[in-house]
């Protein structure tokens, strides 16, 4: 794949991270000298027609050409491809160059590049890691524990919950949302040291409002912390605690719908025509008369909001005290929100205002940005094509289940495991790595550079099978999804107790409570109950994300593909400071050898993680695997700097 030419929308290809509408920006093509490139044209649509700009040839070594051209970024979108000419002598020297590849024939805009010129996400995004949280799995604290019954049922619980001990099986059938462990918000307070130990940078709690189940997504009031979880201001003692260990605290918000118990809801229901009658979606029947209330996936306790309605937006996103807005101002408990069923919020039937949903909770984000100084993330749930939703005005990204878990998942899923994913009723095939490449690759193009970068790579979820019985217990399989999820474009995602090999099938299986009393007694020691908590696995995560949070190639770069076959990916993380080459293996496969002169400067390179990159006797580099395998190899990026335009 080093031989095709390359362009992505990192810094080493486009000059400018966030440029505003009317900017200058100039992007580059580097291509191969036995691509036989003998020019470079960027087609642009500005206002919907195509034009050509001739790039220039800026830098030559023998081995290959780069290339740069000026785009003026007339329109907030601007969508460009590469025409190549040279090379080519079966189509007489024309190519085009997008985000799937290179083409031999004309192709639709739908995988052209895209610079936006939105409001940027914040800063501190780029190098994240998240670490999400089910509170009423993760801990809790001596507080609410049974006198003389450490991990004993709760005994202060509402009547809808079925208490548990720590140590119980979960319950797995249509009950199981119900079975309430009695996790706090203090208890996150006081492990939030695993966490810093760990590296990650960002807690993200599903969602925290009283409600009658366990995951809480059929909340009653957006006004309140859920008394089982804390009082009311322990969002507020968390964020403070977060902050002052560096880190940053994350909220989940469904759009979509409340629970029945709601307190709009339950005024609606009560008065249909009143003030909070609109507020939420009702079918219609023949005669045109209001009928049954529509409520997500036809689940009766998960009423669904009507966003057309201007009290209801204005209570929930755009009012002075919204919902949105009000958890976000300093000190209330949250620096991001998570967007529940993003990709459901304000589409049902014929109205799909679902743009201008995500257009309005952008707004209030930036207005909170530029009012006090904080800058909000907003990610929106998603587990298909979401390239409807990810232009880059509304959520700054998406949980990126299509572009990213689904590929990882039939790459690395167990022969004798057939995970469910999130619906579909089919099984799950076991792809080699050339196939795996490709969806990623074709995923990605779909969206800008941006919304990419700002999407969460996610291996598993508190939705989703556990990691480790993704892969058949097999820790070494179990860091290569941790080292994909650590080395590719995204902000990662890491599901509590991942770290630790935490075991489960989807749904409640899956959301088993975090085993501390397995955990070491003390960082030199060993766990009480390794079956339940692999400290190496965990000490293996932590120098991995610590590789990701210390590269700028990892943090920030872009993504060139390099090599992919059945049991082996091998790509470029591409940044101006440094060049990381990432190769990661399923099983042993035979050695793969890369010309130096196709990566230059790699053969002076240093390790990252795993073992050292090996060459052969005419010093190409040698990648070699023996079983499954991570390995990360960094050095200094040669590249030529960016030639002021005249």
């Amino acid at each position: 794949m080093l031989t095709q030419p390359h362009h992505d929308g990192s810094p080493l290809y486009v000059s400018a991270v966030a440029p505003r509408l009317g900017d200058a920006v100039s992007v580059r093509v580097r291509t191969p000298e036995s691509a036989g490139v003998t020019a470079v044209h960027v087609r642009t649509t500005p206002d919907g027609e195509q034009e050509f700009t001739t790039a220039r040839r800026v830098h030559t070594d023998g081995a290959e050409t780069w290339w740069q051209a000026e785009l003026v970024l007339h329109n907030p979108v601007t969508n460009y491809r590469f025409l190549l000419e040279g090379g080519a002598a079966a189509t007489g020297g024309y190519r085009w160059l997008n985000g799937t590849g290179v083409h031999p024939r004309d192709v639709p805009d739908a995988a052209d590049f895209r610079i936006v010129t939105y409001s940027a996400p914040p800063a501190w995004a780029t190098g994240a890691v998240v670490y999400q949280i089910f509170p009423d799995r993760f801990a809790r604290d001596a507080a609410v524990e049974p006198a003389g019954d450490p991990g004993g049922p709760r005994q202060d619980l509402p009547p809808w919950a079925a208490p548990a001990h720590w140590n119980d099986p979960v319950d797995e059938t249509r009950h199981g949302s119900q079975q309430v462990f009695g996790g706090t918000i203090q208890g996150i307070i006081d492990h939030l040291d695993h966490l810093v130990e760990l590296g990650v940078s960002v807690v993200y709690l599903t969602p925290f409002f009283p409600a009658r189940s366990n995951h809480r997504y059929d909340a009653s009031t957006f006004e309140e912390v859920d008394p089982i979880l804390g009082d009311p201001e322990s969002m507020a003692r968390l964020q403070a605690a977060a902050h002052a260990r560096g880190l940053r605290v994350m909220g989940d918000i469904t759009t979509n719908h409340t629970g029945d118990a709601h307190e709009w809801f339950v005024a609606a229901d009560a008065d249909p025509s009143g003030q909070y009658g609109g507020w939420y979606v009702r079918q219609t029947r023949p005669d045109g008369t209001p009928g049954e209330w529509v409520t997500w996936l036809g689940v009766p306790s998960l009423p669904k909001l009507d966003h057309t309605d201007a009290g209801l937006r204005t209570a929930f996103i755009d009012g002075p005290d919204s919902v949105i807005r009000r958890w976000l101002r300093p000190g209330a408990g949250l620096d991001a929100w998570r967007v529940d069923v993003a990709n459901m919020t304000g589409r049902y039937a014929q109205t799909d205002i679902a743009h201008e949903v995500a257009r309005a909770v952008r707004a209030v984000v930036d207005e909170e940005a530029a009012a006090h100084g904080a800058e909000p993330l907003l990610v929106a749930e998603h587990v298909h094509d979401h390239s409807a939703d990810a232009v880059g005005d509304g959520w700054h990204g998406v949980m990126n289940y299509s572009g990213f878990t689904k590929p990882v998942w039939t790459w690395l899923r167990d022969d004798g495991f057939t995970p469910k994913f999130l619906g579909s009723p089919a099984r799950l095939p076991r792809l080699g790595g050339g196939l795996v490449a490709e969806t990623m690759r074709e995923f990605s193009a779909i969206v800008p550079w941006r919304s990419l970068v700002h999407s969460f790579t996610l291996v598993g979820s508190h939705d989703t099978s556990r990691v480790a019985t993704l892969v058949g217990r097999d820790r070494a399989l179990t860091l290569v999804a941790a080292g994909l999820l650590l080395t590719a474009p995204g902000i990662p995602m890491i599901c509590y107790g991942d770290e630790i090999g935490m075991q489960g099938d989807f749904g409640e299986a899956g959301r088993r409570p975090m085993p501390w009393d397995a955990a070491p007694d003390g960082p030199d020691g060993e766990p009480a109950d390794p079956d339940r908590w692999d400290e190496q696995l965990r000490r293996e995560y932590a120098v991995l994300i610590g590789a990701r949070r210390t590269s700028p190639a990892l943090a920030a770069g872009g993504m060139r593909w390099v090599h992919a076959e059945q049991d082996a990916l091998v790509f470029l993380r591409e940044h101006p400071e440094q060049t990381a080459l990432v190769h990661v293996a399923r099983s042993a496969h035979d050695p793969i050898t890369l010309p130096s002169g196709q990566v230059p400067g790699a053969p002076a390179g240093s390790s990252a993680y795993g073992p050292a990159v090996g060459t052969d006797a005419d010093g190409d580099l040698v990648l070699d695997a023996t079983g499954p395998l991570v390995r990360i190899w960094t050095w200094p990026t040669q590249a030529p700097g960016w030639e002021v335009a005249s």
